[in-house]
């Protein structure tokens, strides 16, 4: 069974100021929770396109958004590719371009695919070493493990999972596979725990965490997808469109922070002036100073929005 809990899900629709006949966009469909909020919000001249790169994903949420089935598209590709598939759907163009209502962002992986054995995305499940949200992708942690060098390794562990013994963990894992290819979750999983300190294993989260989640970026190239989506859905929103986005590591907030603050208006120009003539109008302004986070009640029921931020930014 598909089961999800959308993190922050008020807050990030009523962020988007919903128009009942406008066209937004869920670049994250995952449990389909933001789009069914969303798309319960259009009225029938209204439309949703949700992407996602995973079939199960896709799959399910189709069944979840049959109430709405009318005013959603779903679209199967990587979000990096937003500006190009938009393109394709005549209901998101206006003169002839890409030009929507409202963009919304949710970093989080979905549940299902952290609590499932056979992604490989677990470390509490032995299973063999995936961790590929779009299946058909060359690229595997199982390779990521086995064939990238020492340095490599030690590397994304240390900036995408901010793993303090990365080189510890590199160095056991090198040791390792000259004996063998690693295969498997439980293999992995063994070897970071031997390359943290019993000390540091007796505090904080699971030892494994913050590698899995280092090797699960890397895979999936998620922080270069984020910042080239984030890009063309700034080029993508109308006059007026919001843009929502939902993060759970640092990394992706500070993409976010800083792609924001690059387009945020600053014009220099005395306010009595009828034009900007500095050359430094911006395209954006920012609808919240600091990022939203979840309150009490959402953090009770559900742990993992407790690293969520939300940002908002409208297009001028």
């Amino acid at each position: 069974m598909f089961h999800h809990i959308t993190v922050l899900k008020e807050e990030a629709v009523e962020g988007l100021h919903i128009r009942r006949d406008g066209v937004y966009v869920d670049c994250t469909l995952g449990g389909a929770g933001h789009s069914f909020e969303i798309a319960s919000r259009l009225d029938g001249s209204g439309l949703l396109i949700a992407f996602d790169q995973d079939d199960v994903a896709l799959e399910n949420a189709a069944k979840r958004l049959e109430p709405v089935a009318g005013k959603v598209r779903l679209i199967r590709s990587n979000f990096r590719h937003i500006e190009l598939e938009l393109a394709g759907v005549q209901e998101a163009l206006r003169d002839g371009r890409p030009q929507v209502d409202g963009i919304l962002f949710d970093l989080g992986v979905s549940s299902p695919q952290l609590d499932e054995a056979d992604r490989g995305f677990s470390y509490h499940h032995d299973a063999e070493l995936d961790m590929r949200m779009d299946r058909t992708a060359p690229l595997t942690a199982k390779e990521i493990v086995n064939e990238w060098t020492e340095q490599e390794i030690a590397k994304i562990l240390f900036e995408y999972g901010e793993e303090k013994f990365s080189r510890r963990i590199a160095a056991n894992i090198a040791s390792a596979r000259e004996k063998g290819p690693i295969e498997t979750t439980g293999q992995l999983t063994e070897l970071i725990k031997e390359g943290i300190p019993a000390a540091a294993r007796r505090t904080g989260p699971h030892p494994a965490r913050r590698s899995f989640q280092a090797l699960r970026i890397a895979v999936n190239d998620e922080l270069g997808a984020f910042e080239d989506a984030l890009e063309q859905s700034i080029r993508c929103l109308a006059p007026g469109g919001r843009i929502a986005v939902i993060t759970f590591h640092s990394l992706e907030d500070r993409i976010c922070k800083q792609i924001f603050n690059k387009h945020v208006a600053r014009c220099t120009c005395p306010p009595d002036f009828p034009m900007c003539v500095c050359g430094k109008p911006g395209v954006l302004q920012l609808v919240n100073r600091k990022p939203i986070e979840a309150g009490a009640e959402e953090l009770e029921a559900n742990t993992r929005a407790r690293s969520a931020k939300l940002r908002i930014a409208e297009k001028l």
